[in-house]
């Protein structure tokens, strides 16, 4: 069991910061890939950001120059810096993580979720 605990969401006006954290825990013996998605009311989860092992990073278009990603790999986390905020940002957002567990089964586990909220 791979657990994923996201914090940092909240309330921001619009050009403002926020910064999105989240915790892997349990049985993890490797973890790949780590991301974030959001998803605003009405429409499909979408992919914001992601980053391998290594460090390589994937941005969607509309948060490229804005957001950052970055992960700590000793304590199984991975943050988004999130800057000059837009309405449009406001979603849900979850934290992703794949990898393998101690037993070497795969896994992708999801967050609860963290709202973000932008006021124009």
């Amino acid at each position: 069991q791979v657990q994923l605990v996201e914090s940092g969401g909240g309330l921001v006006q619009a050009g403002g910061s926020l910064r999105l954290s989240c915790a892997a825990s349990g049985s993890i013996f490797r973890l790949n890939a780590m991301g974030w998605y959001r998803q605003a009311p009405g429409k499909q989860r979408e992919l914001v950001a992601t980053i391998t092992s290594g460090g390589s990073t994937n941005y969607a278009d509309s948060v490229k120059g804005r957001f950052t990603i970055s992960r700590d790999n000793a304590r199984n986390t991975v943050s988004l810096q999130m800057n000059s905020l837009k309405p449009e940002d406001t979603a849900v957002y979850y934290c992703n993580a794949e990898g393998a567990t101690t037993t070497l089964t795969r896994f992708s586990s999801w967050g609860q979720g963290t709202q973000v909220t932008v006021s124009s």
